[in-house]
């Protein structure tokens, strides 16, 4: 691990199963690539270094769409390509690299104490609770939720999609209601690329700012009370 590493000298990868997002402290703009079925992680290295000439970076940090465990993948993300199990991103940047599923790095970077329940609305649905400071990343979109599909074939992009936004609003309430009377979180703070379509939130419930990914990043590597979430 570099010697001294500052929020500021982490790149943070934030893959999602439409886009990826490429950030760092005290750019205005996080640079974007398309992802989608098919994307592999070598198409991964090759543009993440294509968008970022010339930026300072010592470590990475990376949020990937999946089951994640001792910073590895376990199985090959549900809306990307092949070949992620395994891949050696250290060696393919030849920098410090910290993986991590991507719901749970944009639930470190909204977390601000407390029990909180974190639920990314996008291709999919993101999960992850934090607990004092510890997070744990769920796989809760997978559970069984109406006729057959799951909470994720109603509240991701694609039940958007199917049902409309009214009907899927109905949805995400719904799940948010079941899923926190499981979880029992103090606040639940929404995210993913479609939670601004969700308007009318209960007290209890909060839409994550932009820079959360951002800020998760670097709480991989910086203390967390050395790193803040400005809203």
């Amino acid at each position: 691990m570099p010697t001294r590493l500052r929020a500021r000298d982490i790149l943070v990868i934030d893959v999602g199963g439409t886009n990826i997002k490429v950030l760092t402290l005290g750019r205005p703009k996080p640079a974007k690539i398309p992802s989608g079925p098919g994307y592999t992680p070598r198409a991964l290295v090759a543009d993440v270094k294509r968008v970022t000439p010339g930026w300072q970076y010592g470590a990475i940090s990376i949020g990937l769409p999946g089951v994640v465990a001792k910073g590895r993948l376990v199985a090959e993300p549900p809306n990307l390509g092949r070949s992620w199990v395994g891949f050696d991103f250290e060696k393919a940047f030849g920098l410090p690299v910290r993986v991590i599923n991507d719901a749970a790095m944009q639930a470190l970077g909204a977390y601000t104490g407390g029990r909180m329940l974190f639920l990314g609305l996008g291709t999919g649905l993101g999960s992850a609770l934090v607990v004092e400071g510890v997070v744990a990343p769920l796989e809760l979109g997978h559970l069984p939720y109406r006729h057959g599909r799951t909470f994720e074939g109603y509240v991701g992009a694609a039940g958007l999609k199917r049902l409309g936004r009214r009907r899927w609003r109905n949805h995400v309430a719904e799940a948010i209601a079941l899923i926190g009377a499981a979880m029992e979180p103090e606040y639940v703070m929404l995210g993913g690329g479609n939670a601004h379509l969700f308007k009318q939130r209960p007290p209890d419930v909060q839409l994550v700012g932009e820079k959360a990914a951002l800020i998760g990043g670097c709480r991989l590597w910086v203390p967390l009370q050395r790193v803040r979430l400005r809203t």
